[in-house]
């Protein structure tokens, strides 16, 4: 099981999707039919907890259904959702109440799964992050004011940076365009195989 994560616009699902050319199963993040998401960016404190408890079901089902596959890649996962849900009590935009909710059944679920063989952390600047964001496009992603990214970069470096729920594969995409390049994207690729064979035979 293989965990891809990192802030929005580092190109997880791009990742993603070079791996399912490599023979993985994908379980990809469940923003496409996500009847919240768009509403979200508009009136964050209306939905960022029904959002969050939304995203923590899809992901509890996703490593509950990928611990049953050969190869299995995830873009995103339970263990960078919590981090969402800490920022947006921080800032207010959920209730503490609300938060108390959602912690319980973090817990709860997060014992529940089996770990992830490999978790590929994709590091990246705040300014790269944001041109990558405004070539993707997504309307509602336009609208989000610096600060907010500036905020969610800061803590995937302070959470992933002491993760350790499983072997973690860190990899900074700054100058790498593996979307466009495939000389980047042979690389990358070659640093999670490489990884992953040293996990099978770690002498």
């Amino acid at each position: 099981m293989l965990i891809i994560e990192g802030v929005v616009g580092v190109g997880k699902s791009s990742l993603m999707n070079y791996l399912v050319e490599e023979g993985f199963t994908p379980f990809p993040e469940p923003v496409v039919n996500n009847p919240i998401l768009d509403r979200f960016y508009y009136d964050r404190k209306r939905y960022a907890f029904p959002l969050q408890v939304f995203f923590l079901a899809k992901r509890f089902e996703h490593l509950t259904a990928a611990a049953q596959v050969e190869d299995a890649v995830m873009d995103r996962s339970i263990y960078g959702d919590g981090i969402f849900a800490a920022m947006h009590k921080e800032t207010g935009t959920m209730e503490a109440e609300e938060y108390g909710v959602y912690e319980q059944l973090y817990k709860v679920m997060i014992d529940e799964v089996k770990k992830p063989d490999l978790l590929v952390y994709l590091q990246v600047s705040v300014d790269v992050a944001m041109k990558r964001i405004q070539k993707r496009g997504r309307d509602f992603e336009q609208s989000v004011e610096r600060s907010y990214w500036e905020k969610l970069n800061q803590k995937y470096e302070e959470y992933f940076l002491s993760y350790d729920q499983s072997p973690i594969l860190i990899i900074n995409v700054d100058h790498l365009d593996f979307e466009s390049s495939v000389d980047d994207r042979i690389y990358i690729l070659m640093r999670i195989k490489e990884a992953l064979e040293k996990l099978k035979n770690p002498n």
